[in-house]
């Protein structure tokens, strides 16, 4: 099964690629991930990578491509992945679909109002990095992480004028992406709303239709 997951920052698709993928099988394929991966190797293409990243440019549609199709051929993909954060643009849609066919592509939406209140109520430990959320996952004691014991603080992009903009940047970005996928008749809506189990139950059902 090849995927593609869209979904606007706070839409959960994250976790549900992460349970989806250990369900069939199959990778979870984040494009912040290959960058990492790529850099920390010091692989030729991490090399340009670090050197983009590291003078505060955007990576560069032919570059990003050239790390998913190096990804793609890898063993574990026989049997299908699951890309996050991949396509962004038209040309990066259009050169993967001459890397490969898709089955589908699952598009979660959520209203902007619960992805506010997702993300501005999400506190991070200073220490290790755990996250809670002042409603959803409350610490036992108010600004001390559970796990460690260290400060728990907001992070500057989880503020509600940063999610804001977040938000409109992405619809900005993927509403063309969103069309281009419409026309194919892959695209799957998926309400992204409910409890992650919900979710994951929802998606793993539309893709049974498909098979």
């Amino acid at each position: 099964m090849k995927l593609v997951f869209f979904g606007p920052p706070g839409a959960g698709k994250g976790t549900i690629a992460v349970k989806l993928a250990e369900k069939l099988g199959i990778p979870h394929i984040s494009t912040g991930d290959l960058f990492r991966a790529a850099i920390k190797n010091q692989t030729d293409l991490g090399k340009k990578v670090k050197q983009i990243l590291d003078s505060g440019a955007l990576v560069p549609d032919e570059l990003t491509v050239d790390l998913v199709r190096e990804r793609l051929t890898a063993k574990d993909t026989n049997s299908g992945y699951i890309l996050d954060g991949f396509p962004r643009t038209i040309p990066q849609a259009e050169a993967l679909a001459g890397i490969t066919e898709l089955d589908a592509v699952i598009n979660f939406e959520v209203s902007d109002e619960i992805l506010i209140k997702r993300l501005s109520g999400r506190r991070i430990c200073s220490s290790c990095g755990f996250i809670h959320h002042v409603e959803f996952q409350p610490p036992k004691h108010e600004g001390i992480c559970d796990r460690c014991g260290g400060k728990l603080i907001q992070r500057e992009d989880d503020s509600e004028t940063s999610i804001r903009k977040r938000l409109s940047v992405y619809q900005n970005q993927t509403a063309p992406l969103l069309g281009y996928y419409e026309k194919t008749g892959l695209m799957i809506d998926i309400d992204g709303a409910p409890a992650p189990a919900e979710v994951l139950s929802s998606v793993t059902a539309a893709l049974e239709h498909l098979k």
